[in-house]
């Protein structure tokens, strides 16, 4: 078309979608959903794909995704809700606390970040510890940001790298990786990782831009927490981990036990995300509920409230499913798959760099896991003997590169921590490309022995 060989129009005609679709989401402010619908059907149109068949590949890559990671999305975020609401989240981090002491206070918000957001999204384990990052400031008098970079760290880094976060769970579904093993890697490299960006980088950092945290939000939000009746450490990490333990004795029995076998069949089933996380959900009704004395009624009230606000999230990641569809359908990530082999770039660091540039463009670390991998994914069949595993976690590692002005999460963070925007950049934009490049390390040391 227009006297260009094939490949080469469609990798131009890649490159103008994804620059069209960086600009609808930074420049005219159009809903990611929308725009990675109008990309979408702008290159299924624009790359020779019959018109009967345009909607039709939207449409799988859609509902593929939406199959599993829809379920997965809604039951988390119940988890998340009773959790935050039975007050789960405030025992894990005051238990830490008091374990590690004032003077060490940053490593235990880090710890408690850690291990709360494993089943929440960022956001929500962002607003649900940030009170106590106020009140722990307030108490011990350490600054603000060698408390808060720590807590953000353990957030982001889980949110990037560990199932069941959409982000891996997407790149598992598109590299038909296995989760429990991803798991397992994903905490070996999101530990120390966080620790570097986290604490380490929280300390040296906090000496420059202690943070100074407006009296009104102080105020507001720092208030101590009821006593009264919240579900003990123990029962709570039980309830959180449940899952993740579930996963991973099926990746356990996987590998010990012949396909046929009727204990691998059942820990199949009970090891699937979906069963792991309804599992969490159906104690958690228990612990985090009718032990804290909340009725039928108010646990009802509390699964509603917590579906309304990921709406949104459950569109944009359909959308970017059936961008991703579109792009393997029209062949243009085959295009760069061959690309790749020829030029003999590392699978590996090839999604990491794929997924970053997408981060930095659009702010988005959904919309760069979802359409890296999507590019990313033919390489797999190209390239033999990759393991599919850590293409997940170094696209992951690649979407949390740079948060900037384009992410709501960096106007989040500056307008909690009452920093201007040059500050934000210094702690929050810095915090978070550390993750990435340090994950990315991480994941290449890894590679050489898995």
């Amino acid at each position: 078309m227009f006297g260009l060989a094939t490949d080469t129009f469609l990798l131009l005609d890649a490159l103008v979608t994804i620059v069209g679709l960086i600009l609808l989401i930074t420049h005219f402010k159009v809903h990611p959903f929308v725009a990675l619908t109008l990309a979408a059907g702008f290159l299924g149109l624009t790359s020779g794909m019959p018109v009967a068949k345009v909607m039709k590949s939207f449409q799988d890559g859609f509902g593929g995704v939406l199959g599993f990671v829809g379920i997965v999305l809604a039951l988390g975020t119940m988890l998340g809700k009773l959790m935050a609401d039975s007050g789960g989240a405030d025992q894990i981090a005051q238990t830490l606390i008091r374990a590690f002491g004032k003077k060490n206070v940053h490593w235990a918000m880090m710890f408690a970040a850690f291990l709360v957001g494993i089943p929440l999204f960022f956001e929500i384990g962002f607003v649900l510890l940030i009170p106590l990052v106020f009140i722990v400031a307030r108490r011990s008098g350490v600054s603000l940001v060698k408390i808060g970079i720590p807590l953000l760290a353990g957030l982001s880094v889980v949110h990037g790298l560990v199932p069941p976060h959409p982000g891996p769970l997407l790149a598992i579904g598109i590299f038909h990786a296995d989760i429990g093993k991803t798991i397992f890697y994903g905490l070996i490299v999101a530990l120390p990782t966080a620790i570097i960006a986290g604490p380490l980088f929280g300390n040296f950092i906090s000496r420059y831009i202690p943070g100074n945290p407006s009296q009104e939000l102080m105020d507001q939000i720092a208030k101590d927490s009821d006593q009264g009746n919240l579900p003990s450490f123990s029962i709570t990490l039980v309830t959180v981990l449940l899952p993740v333990a579930l996963m991973l004795l099926k990746t356990f029995a996987d590998v010990v036990l012949p396909a046929e076998h009727i204990v691998r069949q059942w820990m199949d089933l009970i090891g699937h995300p979906i069963t792991a996380l309804l599992a969490a959900l159906l104690l958690a009704f228990y612990t985090f509920g009718s032990a804290r004395g909340f009725n039928r009624q108010q646990i009802m009230k509390m699964l509603d409230q917590s579906l309304a606000p990921t709406a949104a999230i459950v569109l944009i990641v359909g959308a970017g499913g059936g961008f991703k569809q579109m792009l393997v359908d029209t062949g243009v990530g085959n295009v760069i798959g061959q690309m790749a082999v020829q030029a003999e770039i590392s699978p590996i660091m090839l999604a990491w760099l794929v997924a970053a540039v997408i981060r930095i463009a659009t702010g988005s670390a959904t919309v760069a896991t979802i359409t890296g991998a999507g590019i990313v994914a033919p390489v797999i069949d190209l390239v033999p003997g990759v393991n599919r595993e850590l293409l997940v976690l170094a696209t992951g590692a690649g979407s949390l590169i740079l948060s900037h002005v384009n992410d709501a999460g960096f106007w989040l963070v500056k307008q909690y921590f009452n920093m201007t925007v040059a500050e934000t950049f210094k702690t929050w934009s810095m915090m978070e490309t550390i993750l990435s490049i340090v994950g990315i390390i991480f994941i290449m040391l890894l590679s050489l022995v898995v």
